[in-house]
């Protein structure tokens, strides 16, 4: 759940600039990926899933560097996960604390 401010962002690809072949680095042509290259042996920059930060709230690991919220927490708050920004009034919907 994200707002619509958040939204645009996402769609106009300011939360992920990487566009396929349109000044992407992951290219061959751009030159920073090598052919034949062993994996183990250059270790720069590997993806790590969980290095984006933690959620606010219940501390749990987060995929992407501009949340603030799990998607969890952010639905039982009607929060925007991107931005925290109220969304939905949830005070008359039934959540179990579980």
């Amino acid at each position: 759940m994200v707002c619509e401010k958040c939204e645009k962002k996402i769609a106009s690809g300011v939360a992920c600039p990487d566009k396929w072949k349109d000044g992407a680095s992951n290219t061959i042509q751009s030159g920073k990926v090598k052919v034949n290259e062993n994996k183990l042996l250059t270790k720069k920059n590997r993806y790590t899933p969980y290095a984006g930060g933690k959620c606010t709230v219940c501390k749990t690991g987060l995929h992407k560097p501009d949340h603030k919220y799990c998607h969890q927490c952010a639905y039982q708050k009607g929060l925007c996960e991107m931005c925290g920004k109220q969304i939905l009034d949830v005070k008359k919907y039934k959540q179990s604390k579980a």
